[in-house]
């Protein structure tokens, strides 16, 4: 059975039937979220019910949207794994290090999660075919999502975009056009086109279902802590599904008694050639305001007017969290340590999670005592690395050659 109550405005509060296909609030045009019955969710399962589930992000069923017997279109994304990042943290001078590595899901980053419950809920109920704008991953994982649900698929990303990605959606059949301009300029030719289609648009945060994929992390991140919050989590955030999913979900499973306490502080990370949260935030604003010129090379961060703008500084504030924003030095900086360190080859955009706990670490807004979980977005092979100092070409005879290379290596030892 379906344990949905209603869908709701975050804004307004309007109350919206699930039972078709919703974007945005009709009322105001803010961003809608499913709500649940969470004493009938309570009643059906327990969280030992949950040891005897199979891996992936439907083993917690009940918290998602899905209709009785609804087969979502799955390429068995989430359960991904929360690492615990000893030697990065002994480098900051931390005890509770944890990375929620969401670069091994299917298509490489956690857009498999919001993508694959988008559209088995736009499918069911009665989408013929998918547009969505695209800074790369999440074009490439609606492309093959469609593709697993058998329905065609456009994708709209700006010059620039990382060519994995816009391989990632040509291989799975999607038409794809690179325009000039950024995302913003991506989602307002989708929204133009997608109506006259009759095709379903998947912006980011304008249906209410990508967010429910998304707050599967918060689900797994509970379990996997033993029923427990962190003090503080770093987000990386373009368009901030996640910076609200997690929240999310962790309201949820407070109101059904299976978490107490605060939530963690929640931190926003930006890159500082596009950080427009960051900035309202500072300004003590309500919402966020264009950002002009969006210039960084984690395309996922190039987001210059995030549509849940409002909503992810209410999170912020709900949690006494922060907003930072870090430099391109130094988000490739970070990515190289943590690689070094603990043998992780995250994306750009998470390594700027990385970076920002630096900062946080060197003016006092982390404790050593701290549990601090970074969302690991993507990996990193679905970017270009960063400078790296070339490989050492050998030649000569095997003697020669086994001769350079212990020579080498007896000097890194």
């Amino acid at each position: 059975m379906s344990f949905v109550s209603h869908v709701e405005c975050t804004v307004c509060d309007r109350r919206h039937d699930a039972k078709r296909v919703l974007t945005v609030c009709e009322a105001c045009g803010q961003m809608l979220a499913v709500r649940y019955d969470l004493e009938r969710v309570k009643s059906a399962v327990s969280r030992d019910d949950l040891k005897t589930r199979p891996p992936g992000m439907y083993r917690f069923r009940e918290l998602t949207p899905l209709d009785a017997g609804e087969q979502p279109v799955t390429l068995g994304e989430g359960s991904t794994p929360l690492l615990s990042l000893t030697r990065l943290a002994a480098h900051l001078g931390l005890r509770h290090l944890l990375a929620k590595d969401e670069g091994q899901n299917p298509t490489g980053t956690f857009k498999a999660r919001g993508l694959g419950m988008a559209i088995t809920r736009a499918r069911t109920l009665g989408a013929r075919g998918f547009v969505i704008p695209s800074a790369g991953n999440a074009g490439g994982a609606a492309a093959l999502y469609a593709a697993r649900a058998g329905l065609p698929c456009g994708v709209i990303v700006p010059r620039g975009t990382p060519p994995a990605a816009i391989a990632e959606a040509l291989i799975a059949g999607a038409h794809v056009f690179t325009i000039e301009g950024s995302i913003a300029t991506a989602g307002r030719i989708v929204g133009k086109a997608a109506p006259q289609l009759g095709w379903f648009d998947l912006s980011t945060l304008k249906e209410p279902y990508r967010l429910e994929g998304k707050k599967t992390m918060g689900l797994e991140l509970a379990e996997q802590l033993g029923w427990s919050m962190p003090d503080a989590l770093l987000y990386p955030t373009g368009g901030g599904t996640g910076l609200v999913g997690i929240p999310k979900a962790y309201e949820e499973l407070r109101a059904m008694g299976w978490l107490t306490g605060a939530l963690p502080r929640i931190v926003c990370v930006q890159a500082e050639g596009c950080a427009p949260v960051v900035k309202a935030w500072r300004a003590g604003a309500e919402t966020t305001a264009p950002w002009d010129n969006p210039v960084t090379d984690a395309p996922g961060l190039r987001v210059p007017s995030p549509f849940a703008g409002r909503q992810m500084l209410r999170v912020l504030r709900e949690t006494k969290g922060d907003a930072v924003a870090v430099s391109e030095a130094a988000i490739a900086d970070a990515q190289r340590l943590l690689a070094r360190l603990d043998g992780v080859w995250t994306a750009p955009e998470a390594a700027a999670t990385v970076a920002a706990l630096l900062e946080l670490k060197g003016r006092g807004a982390v404790s050593a005592a701290d549990r601090i979980v970074l969302v690991l977005t993507g990996a990193g092979i679905k970017n270009a690395p960063p400078p790296l100092p070339p490989a050492i070409d050998l030649s000569g005879t095997d003697d020669a050659i086994v001769a350079q290379v212990v020579h080498a290596l007896s000097r890194t030892a």
